[in-house]
C-alpha cells in the first residue's frame, strides 16, 4: 500500500491491527544503526569495496540470484509471475500407500518442469516420502541460514487423528508439502540451492542421505556452530520491531486457532444431534396422515442443512485451519533466523570488544573480524528481503482465505434458507378440512 513510511515500534504492547509493517520504514536514519557497538570500535567503512559472500561462500553481486538487492527486485515482481515469466514448476501429487514388512508409509510424486541451465533434463518426475522433504528442509536451514526456509506441516496435522493413511488426512499432507515445494520454487535464492536440485531430480536419494551429501559444498558451518557465548547488547531497531511483530502475530494467530478448532468441534456435534432430529419428523408424519406432507418437508430439510453444514465444517478443516498453522510455524522459523542473526552480531561485537582492548594504537582490523561483519550485513539483507516477501505472501495467502471463507459461509446459509423456504408452500397451500 503507498503511503509515506512509519517509523518502527521498538516498546510496548500493541495489537495485530496496530502493528505496522516491520520494514514500512526506507530511511537509515529513521531504522538507526545497523550495529551497536561505541563508535570507537566502528570499522572503517571499506566493505563495500569488498567482494562480499554469505557464510556459504556464494559471492554477493547483482548478477547473483543470493544478490539481496537482486533478491529485493525479483520480490517486486511476485506479483507479475506468470506461466511465460517463471522457469520452475513442481507439483506433488499421486500419494501411494506402500506396505513394507518392516514399515508402512505413503510416497507422493514429485514431478518438476524446468528450463534452468542447472537441471539435465527439462522434466523430472520422483517418488518422496515425508521424511525425504524433512531431510531436503533440514539441508536447507545448514546451507542457507540467513534466509527463512518455509515450514513442513507438522508430522500429524490435526491433533488426535489415528488413521494418518486416511484419505483426509493424506490429501490434507499432499496439499501442505505441495505449499512447502512452491514456496521454495518461487524464492530466487532458494530454488538454485542443490539440495533442492537433487531433491527433485535424483531417482535413489537415500544414496545422496548415506554419503551425507560428500558432493556438496558444506556451508552454514560458521553459524551453525555459533553458541550462546556471546550477549547481544541490544537488537537493532527495525529487527527489534520484527521480533514483537512475530510474537504478536503467533500469539494472534494461535488464538483464532485455538477457537476455530472449538467451533468446528461444536459444529459437528450440532451435526450429528441434527441428524437424528430430520428422522424423527418422518416418523412423526407416517403417524399423522394430514400432516404427513409438511412433516416430510420439515425431515428433507433439515437433511438439506446437514448436507450444507457437512461441506461447510469441511471446508474449514481442510482449508482454514491448515493455513492457520502454516503461518504459526511460519513465524516460529522467522524467529529461528532473527536468533541466529542476533548470535551472529554478537559474535561480531565480542571481537570488536576484543580488537580495542589491544594496547597498540589501531591495529589493523584482524580479516576473521571483517568477515563476521560480512556475515552481518549478509544476515541483515537477507533477512529483510525474506521478511518483506513473507508479508507480501501473508497478505495474499489471508486475502484468499478470508474471501473463501465468506463465500462458504454465503452458500451455506443460503442453501438452508433455501431448505426452509421450499416447505413454507407446503403449510401454505395445505386446503383447509371442514
Amino acid at each position: 500500500s503507498a503511503g509515506a513510511p512509519q517509523p518502527l515500534p521498538s516498546s510496548g504492547p500493541k495489537s495485530l491491527r496496530e502493528m505496522p509493517h516491520p520494514l514500512a520504514t526506507s530511511s537509515s536514519e529513521e531504522m538507526g544503526p545497523a550495529l551497536t557497538p561505541s563508535p570507537d570500535l566502528l570499522l572503517p567503512r571499506s566493505i563495500a569495496d569488498k567482494d562480499l559472500s554469505l557464510p556459504n561462500g556464494t559471492p554477493v553481486d547483482t548478477s547473483s540470484p543470493a544478490s539481496s538487492s537482486s533478491l529485493l527486485n525479483r520480490l517486486q515482481l511476485d506479483d507479475d509471475l506468470d506461466g511465460e515469466t517463471r522457469d520452475l514448476f513442481v507439483t506433488v501429487d499421486d500419494p501411494k500407500k506402500h506396505v513394507c514388512t518392516m514399515e508402512t508409509y505413503i510416497t507422493y510424486r514429485v514431478t518438476t518442469k524446468t528450463t534452468r541451465a542447472e537441471f539435465d533434463l527439462p522434466e523430472y518426475s520422483v517418488r518422496r516420502r515425508y521424511q525425504d522433504f524433512d531431510w531436503l528442509r533440514n539441508k536447507l536451514e545448514e546451507s542457507q541460514p540467513t534466509h527463512l526456509i518455509p515450514p513442513l506441516p507438522e508430522k500429524f496435522v490435526v491433533k488426535g487423528v489415528v488413521d494418518r493413511f486416511s484419505e483426509e488426512f493424506v490429501e490434507t499432507r499432499r496439499k501442505a508439502l505441495d505449499k512447502f515445494l512452491k514456496r521454495i520454487t518461487d524464492h530466487p535464492v532458494l530454488s538454485f540451492n542443490e539440495h533442492f536440485n537433487v531433491f527433485l531430480t535424483a531417482k535413489d536419494l537415500n544414496a545422496y542421505k548415506k554419503q551425507g551429501m560428500a558432493l556438496l559444498s558444506k556451508v552454514g558451518e560458521s553459524v551453525k556452530y555459533v553458541t550462546g557465548g556471546y550477549k547481544l547488547r541490544s537488537r537493532p531497531l527495525e529487527f527489534a520491531a520484527i521480533g514483537e511483530y512475530l510474537d504478536t502475530f503467533s500469539l494472534k494467530l494461535g488464538t483464532i486457532d485455538r477457537i476455530a478448532q472449538r467451533i468446528i468441534k461444536e459444529q459437528l456435534e450440532y451435526l450429528v444431534e441434527l441428524r437424528e432430529y430430520g428422522p424423527v419428523y418422518s416418523t412423526w408424519g407416517g403417524l399423522e396422515v394430514e400432516l404427513s406432507e409438511p412433516l416430510e418437508g420439515v425431515s428433507a430439510c433439515i437433511g438439506n442443512c446437514c448436507t450444507a453444514l457437512e461441506e461447510l465444517s469441511e471446508d474449514m478443516t481442510e482449508d482454514f485451519l491448515p493455513v492457520l498453522r502454516e503461518y504459526i510455524l511460519y513465524s516460529e522459523s522467522m524467529k529461528n533466523v532473527l536468533k541466529k542473526r542476533d548470535q551472529v552480531q554478537a559474535e561480531y561485537e565480542a571481537k570488536l570488544e576484543a580488537v580495542a582492548l589491544k594496547k597498540e594504537d589501531r591495529p589493523k582490523v584482524p580479516t576473521d573480524v571483517e568477515k563476521c561483519q560480512d556475515r552481518v550485513e549478509c544476515f541483515n539483507a537477507d533477512l529483510k528481503a525474506d521478511m518483506e516477501r513473507w508479508q507480501n505472501n501473508k497478505r495474499q495467502d489471508f486475502r484468499q482465505l478470508l474471501m473463501g471463507m465468506a463465500d462458504k459461509n454465503i452458500q451455506y446459509y443460503e442453501k438452508c434458507l433455501t431448505a426452509w423456504e421450499s416447505i413454507i408452500p407446503l403449510l401454505q397451500d395445505k386446503p383447509e378440512t371442514k
